[in-house]
């Protein structure tokens, strides 16, 4: 097997390609996100004309509720999308998974009111829903397989991390579009029509992204798709160990990232006492850098080891979200407020920015996107899913602060997993066949040379 020189222009040539499958792979899991993030943010205009109700709590509730169904379709979509990317191909299955969201997205743009055909109405958004749900579920694996399989070695940190990059960045540019249309639009405008344009954009955006991906080199070979576990829970079983493994730190890692990201701008209003304007403002600042910190901290890991960077993770998260969450709770001046989610955030990075990377590195190539899309799934949905329901439903009982300490104890449990499990960068299974040592062939099949 030779290996490909980076002054070789065959390395060149090659090195060109990864970093466009990169852009091509992250540009669809930016416009997933948008989209399914673009229904939470849209929901205060378009729900009284899904949901006929004197009380506008109800109608959000309804809204919200169909929001929920969407997010635990995520299992399903992880089993789904993982094993068509094992069986046929991981570029088969991200262009399934764009052109499903889109499909949702115009859908829902589309969609007649309740005053036109009555109950069908919420009924056909619930099933675009659906749709989104299934896609953004098998998005996170199918891509975070196939960013970590053509990223190259000792960089796989930094190039990975941009999956996060995009992830935040679909929702920081589903708020902007609504910021932008707030301007342009009357809210009486909003209201009646103008709450379509952003799902008519995401639609737009995603038939792009489909374009950029159907151009994509594929990253498993025949022989990997024929082989008899491809795709299979019997297969993904004989990897139990990476399969609970995965699960156990994605539950403190998604936990955590909700809690500070999605959550963390009502509690800010409720809890702190800060205006919603504020919090909106203080929240958007905080997910920018976030955003931008990704590589960073992607490449840290390549450095450090993606054990070390778990450890440090689970070490900080344990120690310092109990005190981060009190200040919060007291806290008077949106400037500290913003110190103190970054500086929640920058710990949070130490596991989104590999949190694909480390679980494909944990799988062989005939289960890897099953065993990163479902093992993420079912943590995400169990406890990063459930995150505000638990924390509002404390608060509620007046025990606010038992939320501080269960997201505490969750990232606790993530540090013993990293803690017990071999480095993955160093002993994982994309350590098989060298990437500087894999080149593209004409009909997109990666092969080791």
């Amino acid at each position: 097997m030779s290996v490909l020189h980076p002054s070789d222009p065959a390395a060149a040539a090659d090195t060109r390609k990864r970093i466009f499958a990169i852009v091509g792979a992250s540009s669809g899991n930016l416009v997933e996100w948008f989209d399914f993030y673009i229904y939470s943010f849209c929901a205060i205009y378009f729900a009284p004309m899904f949901f006929p109700s004197s009380n506008p709590t109800t109608q959000l509730a309804n809204s919200a509720a169909i929001f929920a169904v969407g997010f635990f379709m995520r299992p399903i979509g992880g089993w789904l999308f993982g094993r068509i990317a094992d069986k046929h191909g991981r570029r088969t299955a991200m262009m399934i998974s764009v052109l499903m969201m889109c499909g949702g997205s115009l859908m829902i743009a589309c969609l007649p009111t309740y005053s036109s055909i009555g109950i069908a109405a919420p009924l056909l958004l619930l099933l675009a829903r659906l749709f989104q749900g299934l896609s953004v579920g098998g998005e996170y694996g199918t891509s975070a397989t196939y960013m970590s399989e053509v990223a190259l070695e000792g960089r796989r940190g930094f190039f990975a991390s941009f999956q996060y990059v995009t992830l935040i960045g679909g929702q920081l540019l589903a708020v902007l579009a609504l910021v932008i249309l707030q301007q342009l639009l009357t809210s009486e405008q909003l209201h009646a029509w103008g709450w379509r344009i952003p799902f008519v954009l995401g639609a737009m955006a995603a038939l792009v992204a489909l374009y950029l991906r159907k151009s994509l080199s594929e990253t498993s070979t025949a022989e990997t798709r024929k082989n008899k576990d491809a795709g299979t829970l019997a297969g993904l079983m004989k990897h139990k160990r990476a399969f609970l493994t995965v699960v156990g730190f994605t539950a403190g890692g998604s936990l955590i990232f909700y809690t500070f990201t999605t959550y963390m701008q009502k509690y800010l209003a409720n809890t702190a006492g800060m205006s919603v304007k504020t919090a909106s403002t203080v929240m958007t600042a905080a997910l920018f850098v976030y955003m931008v910190v990704q590589p960073l901290f992607g490449i840290l890991s390549d450095k450090i080891g993606r054990r070390t960077s778990m450890l440090w993770f689970g070490a900080l998260a344990t120690v310092a979200t109990v005190p981060i969450l009190h200040a919060l709770k007291d806290v008077t001046s949106p400037y500290a407020a913003f110190g103190l989610v970054t500086l929640a955030l920058f710990i949070v990075s130490f596991y989104t920015s590999i949190s694909g990377l480390i679980k494909a590195e944990m799988f062989p190539a005939e289960v890897r996107a099953l065993g990163v899309g479902l093992s993420y799934a079912v943590g995400n949905a169990l406890f990063g899913g459930t995150a505000e329901y638990v924390a509002l439903a404390l608060k509620g009982m007046g025990s606010e602060s038992t939320f501080y300490w269960y997201v505490s104890a969750m990232c606790a449990i993530a540090f013993i997993v990293a803690y017990k499990m071999r480095d993955p960068s160093k002993e994982g299974y994309l350590k098989d066949v060298p990437l500087e040592a894999r080149q593209f062939t004409p009909d997109g099949a990666a092969v080791s040379r």
